[in-house]
């Protein structure tokens, strides 16, 4: 398998990867093959458009923004057009509309409210996320239809694609690649035998696909706007949309960290460094996911810290996010990054096991200690619910992003005072993360069925 850094970290808009950017990219996609059709086919404008949302998308889409993707995929929008937009004034005009352009020829009806459909029933069986597009005669006869799973990260598969994997993974083969690890134990043996670390091997596999200055332009891109994120996120004040009413904290933590100096500790950095991301995710502002964005603040937090307080540099911000990638690709490949899969082990637990790595190999660690750091993170978020109150991506997404980052640094730290060699490996880690995953009832997969999307008290 062969998942490349730039796909793995993507360059969004919250509050969700499999919630909102997902749905976004499966929307533009399906607007794109609608313009391969016949032109008998699309010129008819009282043709219509119809989204039917199915299982955790439908449970907690209106929560994660779902509609709003839909919509603006839907009207041609990407993630990264959006960054600098006002999307609420985007939105605006296109809940007011009724109709899109196809092409910019061919007009068909589109009414968000009414043809973006939440069906709560039974879900699709191949994956919890699926859409189903559907392109509509005048008297609602089925002219194209495509099916859509969102997987995580931001990532797609069409029904052709899930039904042809043994997994809902969409990768190149490695079979061009110099290091073709798909494992954590080939990948240490690869190391071994090479005398080469993680990050040089993962680079090595990337310059298969691109060249050098590609590759770190958009390592440095990537950083940037985490490290955007995170300035962003401590400059604002206010309540978060969603009708909670939850306030950001970030800014005040870190005003109270700057006044106290000498009583703040690592934590409470961490703290802030990864709630400012996450209360811009939850804003629906630019984040990056990392890998989902539901766990956007583990890494940004654990690089942001290091190169703030300890002075790293940019080849090492390089080193630390091919290592991290390098495991989210093997955690991706043999299990999930799916809240709505594997609960959110597979979200902040992953995020928290490359930042771990990522922050192990910059601190000198060697390949096996950089796997013991991914190993003691994941191994500690195991079972980890999705339960998001409300459907959004805030309690307790936010905090857990912070508790995330200190795992992540605490496990590099614990890995490098060791010698690398350890009871149970990454791989069986992972192993463990799936069957858990599996196990785990449908109400604590990013449906708001159960756990403390239920436990609230009314005062």
């Amino acid at each position: 398998m062969f998942i490349s850094v730039l796909e793995l970290f993507k360059i969004g808009i919250g509050p969700s990867s499999s919630h909102t950017l997902g749905p976004m990219v499966a929307a533009n996609q399906f607007i794109e093959n609608l313009k391969q059709l016949d032109e008998s086919q699309l010129n008819n404008e009282n043709n219509c458009i119809r989204c039917i949302l199915k299982g955790s998308l439908a449970f907690t889409g209106k929560g994660h923004s779902t509609d709003r993707a839909v919509a603006l995929g839907i009207h041609g929008y990407q993630a990264e057009q959006l960054i600098d937009k006002n999307i609420s004034e985007i939105l605006k005009q296109i809940w007011q509309s009724s109709e899109i352009k196809i092409d910019n020829k061919y007009k068909a009806c589109f009414n968000p409210n009414q043809d973006i459909i939440f069906d709560t029933s039974e879900p699709l069986s191949e994956h919890p996320n699926g859409m189903i597009f559907e392109f509509l005669s005048a008297s609602n006869n089925i002219i194209f239809s495509e099916t859509f799973f969102s997987i995580g990260g931001g990532f797609i598969n069409t029904l052709a694609e899930i039904k042809q994997l043994k997994a809902p993974l969409k990768m190149q083969a490695y079979t061009s690649c110099q290091f073709p690890f798909d494992s954590a134990n080939s990948m240490l043996q690869m190391a071994s035998e090479n005398t080469i670390s993680i990050a040089k091997m993962k680079e090595i596999n990337e310059l298969e696909q691109t060249t050098k200055d590609e590759l770190y332009l958009g390592l440095d891109k990537i950083w940037q706007s985490m490290t955007s994120c995170i300035h962003n996120g401590l400059s604002c004040k206010g309540t978060l949309p969603g009708g909670l009413n939850i306030s950001r904290r970030a800014l005040d933590l870190l005003q109270n960290i700057e006044s106290n100096p000498e009583k703040a500790n690592i934590n409470d950095w961490l703290c802030a460094y990864a709630m400012a991301v996450n209360e811009e995710n939850a804003a629906g502002n630019m984040v990056v996911t990392a890998p989902t964005n539901g766990a956007a603040g583990v890494i940004p937090a654990v690089l942001y810290y290091f190169i703030k307080h300890e002075n790293g540099t940019i080849e090492q911000v390089r080193d630390f996010l091919l290592s991290a990638s390098a495991i989210g690709g093997l955690i991706k490949h043999r299990s999930s990054i799916s809240g709505a899969e594997v609960g959110c082990q597979g979200e902040v637990g992953s995020a928290a096991a490359m930042a771990a790595a990522g922050l192990c190999s910059v601190l000198g660690g060697t390949p096996q200690q950089v796997e013991n750091a991914a190993e003691i993170a994941l191994e500690h978020h195991l079972g980890m619910t999705c339960d998001p109150v409300n459907g959004l991506v805030q309690v307790p997404c936010i905090e857990r992003n912070g508790f995330g980052a200190i795992k992540a640094y605490t496990a590099a730290s614990l890995a490098l005072r060791g010698d690398g060699y350890h009871f149970m490996s990454l791989d069986n880690c992972i192993k463990a993360m799936k069957q858990t995953g599996l196990e785990m009832s449908h109400k604590y997969k990013e449906t708001s069925l159960g756990g403390l999307a239920v436990s609230m008290t009314e005062c």
